[in-house]
Order: structure tokens, then sequence, then C-alpha cells
């Protein structure tokens, strides 16, 4: 086989298996986005987020997180922190806006997300991260695994760190609409088909309670909903009645079939386009 045929194949495999690429300038961003082939730290230079004073509702859960995030940004102990419960509640947007509100005091406490089906290169970006300067919130939205999932043994790469231990200036915060991680009825065939069941449920089961902050999110009730649109009105100066205000939101969300922050957001996102305002 001849020289070019050789560096034709060299360059095919660098394609399909593309080298990872440096770390990036910790400093150019706030926040980052992992990915994978190749793998790289995307800079987020404007993180979509609300301001910590509009999620209403969830006071316990913000004033934990705020506590123990804050404890973290300063160089001290802190858990890694799932977020679980109804959705729509606002749990990805606390987690941002915690970040936001720390960041201007902390400069050096960044965010980076990590998609669910990019866990088995956890390893890979943790040792990035190790060797920053900085403090980083590891962040997964949505974190969940069905019967077949293999992801979350990468999963305790990060919360026990292995041989090596999780690096101190990384904490973990996933959110889930599970508070177990995975499907009642995945937990309840692992009772009826496993030669040892105990042994085979608390496998599982045992992900979530390496989580040392259980936050819980519940869902609103109607006051709390509009509230939650009130505080909207009064930050981005959309001026309408109460009276108003009320049947329309009410209206809205009986349309929905549903309440929570992320149908309060929507019917305002509405309410602000009818009134000609734009949301920056």
């Amino acid at each position: 086989m001849d020289e070019t045929a050789l560096n034709r194949i060299a360059d095919a495999l660098e394609r399909m298996s593309p080298a990872p690429q440096a770390a990036p300038d910790f400093t150019s961003a706030p926040a980052f986005v992992w990915h994978v082939s190749p793998e790289r730290l995307t800079p987020v230079p404007q993180v979509n987020r609300v301001a910590l004073d509009l999620l209403v509702g969830i006071d316990r859960a913000r004033d934990t997180l705020l506590d123990n995030t804050r404890r973290f940004a300063q160089g001290y102990a802190a858990n890694n922190a799932l977020l679980w419960g109804a959705r729509g509640m606002g749990k990805s947007s606390l987690v941002k806006a915690v970040h936001g509100a720390l960041s201007a005091d902390h400069p050096d406490l960044k965010l980076v997300e990590l998609q669910r089906e990019d866990l088995p290169t956890v390893a890979q970006l943790l040792n990035h991260l190790r060797a920053a300067p900085c403090r980083f919130i590891l962040y997964c939205d949505d974190l969940s695994f069905s019967h077949d999932d293999q992801h979350y043994k990468s999963l305790k790469a990060v919360l026990d760190g292995g041989v090596e231990g999780r690096p101190d200036n990384v904490v973990f915060y996933a959110t889930s609409n599970r508070r177990h991680l995975m499907p009642r009825d995945m937990i309840e065939n692992e009772r009826s088909s496993a030669i040892n069941p105990s042994e085979a449920v608390e496998e599982k089961v045992s992900l979530s309670d390496r989580f040392g902050l259980w936050l819980g999110f519940h869902p609103c009730d109607q006051d709390e909903y509009l509230s939650m649109i009130q505080g909207y009105c009064s930050a981005y100066g959309v001026e309408i009645s109460d009276e108003d205000l009320r049947a329309e939101a009410i209206e809205w969300q009986a349309t929905r079939g549903s309440r929570s922050g992320r149908v309060a957001w929507q019917f305002f996102c509405d309410l602000a386009g009818r009134h000609g305002v734009a949301l920056t």
C-alpha cells in the first residue's frame, strides 16, 4: 500500500474519531456546554435564565440551594443536589438563577451543562475541570434512566469520584421528574423478577442516595400561579388591571389543563406580546 493510501486512511480515521480539543479559556464566559465527537467545552456568553427573585412558590428549595452554592463558591464543603418533582415548577430555572445570583460576586464560579446521553464521557470532562483554576457547577437537566440504560453507572464517577475522588472544584446538580431517577414500574419489576429482589432494587435506588441534597418541587396552587405572573408583569413593565389579569390567566390555565411555573411564563409571553413589550 502506497503512502497516499495510508494518508487517506489516517485522515478518514481522524474524521471518525477526532482528537479531544484543549480546554477553553474559562475566563471567556460564565457558562459552558460539554459536547462530544470531538470532546470539547463550548463557551456560552449569555445564559438563558430568569432572575432569582422572580421564582415564586419554591422559597425553601431556593434558599437551600443558594446557601449550598454560596458555600461552594467560597471554597467550603458543599453537597451534590437533586432537584426532583413536578414538571414546569422551576427546577432547571433555579439552578441557572442561583448561578446568576452568585456569579457577580464570584466570577470564578462557572456553570457547565452536561447532557444525559454524554454521561459515559464524564471522566474526560472531570479531567478538564479538575485542572482548571475555577469552581464548577456541573449541571444535568431532566436526568432519568430506563430499564436497559447503563449510563447511571457513569454518573457514579461524578457523585463518588472513584479512586481519584470527585474534584474539589466541582459540584453536581441534576433535575429530574423522578425522585429515584428510575421509573417506578422498573423498580417494581426488579422486585418481582430478580433472583435477589432487595439487592436489585438497592442497585437502582442507591444512585439517588448519593445526592446530599434532595429538593422537592410540588404543583403550585392558583394564588402562587397568579403571583408568578404578577411578578413578571412588574419586572417587565406590563400594565394590566388585577381583574383582567386574573380572568385571562385562569382562562389560560384552563385551556392548558395544568398550572405550573412554565404555564405562567407561557401566559406572560403571550400577554407581553399583546401589549407590545419585548422580553430581553
